[in-house]
């Protein structure tokens, strides 16, 4: 993992592409995802589902995870893919014209989707290995 020096608010290709205002949104995407998996755990529980139905669980996991290291590395994988990055408010996207910087960025974003989803993977599957 890559140092970030959290006083810098620049964009740095790789490394960093949001700022505050960002950071919060990503938070709670997190935070919004971690609710839903606990309601679909829940609701899963109550209603005895099937273990494989249980793997459904990877899906909001998955997603509170993007949200988390997203807000955690300061960098929005979906702004990496369209070529964008934003400091100022919510909405104020700047296009990112470097060919090199592109490339490093949807290298970081690839990372943390793959991060994301296996993580929400192993969620899913251990929730549904549980004996109940």
């Amino acid at each position: 993992m890559q140092y970030i020096d959290t006083n810098d608010s620049s964009y740095q290709p790789g490394v960093c592409n949001i700022g505050p205002a960002e950071i919060r949104r990503r938070r709670q995407i997190g935070y919004l995802g971690l609710a839903g998996a606990i309601a679909l755990g829940a609701f899963l529980l109550a209603i005895d589902a099937p273990a494989w139905t249980r793997l459904a669980l990877a899906i909001p996991v998955a997603g509170a995870l993007e949200g988390f290291i997203q807000a955690r590395d300061r960098f929005c994988a979906g702004f990496a893919m369209a070529g964008v990055q934003n400091f100022g408010e919510l909405g104020t996207e700047t296009a990112i014209e470097d060919d090199e910087a592109l490339a490093a960025d949807r290298r970081k974003a690839m990372r943390i989707h793959a991060t994301a989803i296996a993580g929400g993977l192993a969620a899913g599957v251990a929730f549904a290995l549980l004996p109940l």
